[in-house]
């Protein structure tokens, strides 16, 4: 089968969205080797920020309204349409293009009414846009669609699974264990999380393979991190599973020991307010600076000034936790060693004293003095910043872990 016969539809919940740069660049990877690509998103984005390589991606942009937002139909007659006219219009208009619509609904049994009219919305647009394969990130909302809109115009799907969609409470058994039966194959982003779905889930967990995350190597300039300033960074989204009160409470620690450094907390998030009390309270503020939001350019600027990159992640109270995060990919290929706790995958890339340090989660005094072993230790920054890029462009290459995904696209 060739490659350029097929085209492959994206369904993502957002698109673009700032902290899902692990996306765009597996799409431009496919599309560099001609691979044909559509992209699908259930809502619009919400972010202020996007990364610089958006610009870059050919593939275009689709946004599957929900039934108070339709499409006109020529099967909408009401004067004031209401969300069960619009969902009735699409049925019949859907099954101008797929006549065993009808049949083919029983499938849907259990999903919500939201997520049946997107899945009849994005089954026309497969038929009308000759798609041939659908894969869809996060094992949510965006496979739920994906799963449906498959079965309905009769083609294959498949999915990667990351992090929330795997651990959160609110994950459902049942829905994610059919999801696991559907899929032509699936996907997910580290060993760790194949062994707890293989476990979890049985024989169904065997359908589950793991494919790494990856950059393009090439558009990151690898620079010694024999002479940095002083400086940690951290970049991520202010929510609990970040850890990042740890990080404030361990340069509390650091400057009570004396040590010369700056933190800098790049993001955006709802602990903002919390995270600015503490550092206020903790007579930090020229210390630790939050610093927001910022594109993408300036942020690596940033991690490849900085002595060390700290990612403290802990499990939430909720159980949700981070997969692989991708700046910690960037930030490694940048040259930055890298910090980070033992949640989940992450230490099949943050492997200790070898490509990183790797220290418990929420260990407040551990944090601190593998931050000052790298902020005065220059051989051990250098020796494991190499490593670290060894490692990176050995296995979380876009280009050969993006050839994997596409031969589960394709069926080879």
């Amino acid at each position: 089968m060739q490659e350029k016969s097929h085209r492959i539809g994206y369904v993502v919940k957002r698109y673009p969205r700032y902290s899902e740069t692990f996306i765009v660049n597996e799409i431009l990877a496919h599309e560099k080797i001609g691979l044909d690509i559509e992209i699908f998103a259930l809502r619009p984005p919400c972010d202020s920020h996007f990364q610089n390589i958006i610009s870059q991606v050919k593939a275009s942009v689709s946004y599957i309204k929900k039934p108070t937002q339709g499409r006109k139909s020529a099967y909408l007659n009401s004067v004031n349409p209401t969300a069960a006219s619009y969902f009735w219009a699409e049925l019949q208009e859907t099954a101008g293009y797929i006549p065993d619509i009808w049949q083919r609904l029983a499938f849907a049994a259990g999903e919500s009414a939201s997520v049946v009219y997107q899945g009849l919305w994005l089954a026309r647009e497969v038929r009308l846009k000759n798609i041939t394969h659908l894969h869809a990130h996060f094992a949510s909302v965006a496979t739920s669609v994906a799963r449906l809109a498959a079965h309905f115009a009769d083609i294959p799907y498949t999915f990667t699974a990351h992090a929330k969609d795997i651990f959160h409470d609110s994950v459902n058994v049942d829905d994610f264990a059919r999801k696991l039966r559907d899929a032509q194959s699936v996907i997910t982003v580290s060993d760790y999380n194949k062994n707890y779905l293989t476990t979890k889930y049985g024989a169904l967990g065997q359908n589950v393979q793991r494919i790494y995350n990856g950059l393009d190597v090439s558009q990151f300039s690898f620079q010694s991190p024999d002479n940095r300033l002083p400086r940690i960074i951290s970049v991520g989204r202010l929510v609990e599973k970040k850890g990042l009160s740890i990080l404030v409470d361990a340069c509390d620690l650091l400057n009570r020991w004396g040590c010369d450094f700056e933190c800098q907390i790049i993001g955006s998030g709802d602990l903002h307010g919390e995270l600015h009390r503490q550092i206020l309270d903790l007579n930090l503020q020229y210390k630790v600076s939050l610093k927001g939001d910022r594109p993408q350019n300036e942020v690596f600027k940033l991690v490849q000034e900085s002595a060390v990159f700290v990612a403290p992640y802990i499990i939430g109270k909720d159980g949700n936790r981070d997969g692989l995060p991708t700046v910690l990919l960037e930030s490694m290929a940048l040259g930055t060693p890298c910090i980070a706790t033992d949640v989940t995958g992450i230490p099949e890339l943050v492997i200790h004293e070898k490509t990183g340090l790797i220290i418990p989660q929420q260990d407040v005094k551990s944090l601190a003095l593998a931050i000052q072993k790298f902020l005065i230790d220059k051989d051990l920054r250098v020796r494991c910043a190499v490593e670290a890029r060894k490692l990176i462009e050995s296995d979380f290459n876009i280009y050969q872990n993006s050839q994997f995904l596409r031969q589960n696209f394709l069926g080879n």
